[in-house]
């Protein structure tokens, strides 16, 4: 039997994506890719999920491409799959991560290189081992960004670090990523399992419908002016004035209650 490179597990609301190629530092070959994109794409679609949680196995988070394959494949006679990975693979994994209307946390358990790097930028909240690191590792190899990071990383550090890191690859630790604002927190990479679920479960727990509102609301305000933004807001009033969640908190809150939400 095959193993799998991606394991996809959902229990109490949380569905937890792993990357499994702890031999290869969950670096990402085409089989990977395909497994996680197709993980993400479900976790995104399910409404049994209200929180997905992204990490990797061994000593990596993920350090992107698989470059044993990228070889193989640049000198094959279809060296074109190359330039199909992007729009075929990456793009849509990053664009479910950034859109699904329910939060994301991503569990960094060691290095995170080039396009997984990205794939934690592109959640809501970054846990990272303290062993962990991150290395915008794509000029390195004479290759632009992607994977979303030209997008996320400039709205977490600014457009000015975020040309530098992009620039100059390093290995950025996890203190340092903290101060900058590429980590939520920094844990002992021993609890990092039982921080991330804590966090997950109190997620998957919470409003999730006014969850992904304000995902959707902050990602529109960030590229439009005032005026489009305060009524973008109003329409996501309204969705989540609607909700169930919504009718019930309030008659908790008239109750001195603690709400239960349902994530409708």
């Amino acid at each position: 039997m095959t193993e799998q490179p991606v394991r996809y597990d959902v229990a109490d609301g949380v569905a937890t994506v792993t990357l499994d190629r702890p031999e290869a530092m969950n670096s990402l070959d085409v089989a990977t890719k395909v497994a996680l994109r197709d993980a993400v794409t479900e976790a995104a679609q399910d409404d049994a999920v209200r929180c997905l949680v992204l990490t990797g196995t061994g000593r990596a988070f993920c350090v992107g491409q698989d470059l044993k394959e990228h070889i193989e494949i640049l000198h094959s006679s279809s060296s074109d799959a190359l330039f199909t990975t992007v729009p075929d693979h990456y793009n849509p994994i990053v664009h479910a991560l950034l859109t699904m209307p329910k939060p994301v946390v991503a569990a960094v358990n060691g290095v995170a290189a080039g396009a997984g790097a990205s794939l934690a930028f592109a959640a809501d909240f970054r846990i990272l081992a303290d062993t962990a690191g991150y290395n915008l590792a794509f000029t390195g190899v004479a290759l632009s960004c992607d994977t979303g990071s030209s997008w996320t990383l400039q709205r977490l550090v600014g457009r000015g670090k975020a040309l530098e890191l992009l620039y100059f690859p390093r290995t950025i630790p996890a203190e340092e990523a903290l101060t900058l604002g590429l980590a939520t927190s920094v844990v002992p990479a021993d609890t990092l399992p039982a921080e991330a679920g804590a966090l997950a479960a109190r997620l998957a727990a919470g409003p999730t419908v006014a969850y992904g509102a304000v995902r959707r609301s902050v990602e529109f305000s960030a590229g439009h002016d005032l005026e489009a933004s305060l009524a973008f807001e109003a329409e996501m009033m309204t969705l989540t004035g609607s909700t169930r969640d919504h009718a019930n908190a309030v008659a908790s809150f008239v109750a001195k209650q603690k709400p239960t939400f349902e994530g409708r």
